[in-house]
């Protein structure tokens, strides 16, 4: 049974690395590709040599993916965290809005010694805001168009897989 060192190697074999912590990012192991194993000029047969070339191409794919896996994951916590900020943000600006619309209802009412009319005047400032909002939005909302490009192009794949694409 190996001792596992207070540097992370074992007493037979290379280190051994601990998972990483979230968030963490280290620096890439270093690759033993198979043509390490080959003395300086010496290459068994062309079998051997491709066999080498896939297994390096398989390690930097695996490591390429690993490294999105981590990117995407950070990219998601970051996400996240601003998403969070922005919701606290929006229930912070409804308290706002609700006690500045008491405050103008308050107002209105100490003013005017009415704070049912107050009150009234209050609701129709907010009504004929949130219809312009709407109008506003609704108008925009039939301007989205989508992805034409998108959709044109995805149309064409199949043609260009034939080798039938139409030059443009």
């Amino acid at each position: 049974m190996s001792q596992v060192g207070h540097e992370g190697s074992t007493a037979a074999g290379p280190p051994v690395r601990e998972p990483a912590e979230i968030g963490e990012v280290r620096p890439a192991e270093q690759i033993e590709g198979a043509h390490d194993t080959y003395d300086k000029g010496e290459i068994g047969s062309i079998g051997a040599l491709l066999g080498d070339i896939a297994g390096d191409v398989t390690t930097l794919m695996r490591q390429e993916v690993a490294l999105a896996k981590a990117e995407v994951r950070q990219s998601a916590t970051d996400a996240g965290k601003g998403a969070g900020m922005l919701a606290g943000a929006g229930v912070a600006g409804h308290l706002a809005l609700l006690f500045l619309s008491i405050a103008l209802w308050w107002a209105l009412g100490s003013w005017w010694d009415n704070f049912g009319v107050a009150a009234l005047v209050v609701g129709v400032i907010w009504a004929l805001i949130a219809a312009v909002l709407a109008a506003r939005g609704r108008t925009e909302l039939k301007n989205v168009t989508g992805v034409p490009r998108t959709v044109e192009t995805v149309k064409q794949v199949p043609d260009a897989l034939k080798g039938n694409e139409d030059p443009r």
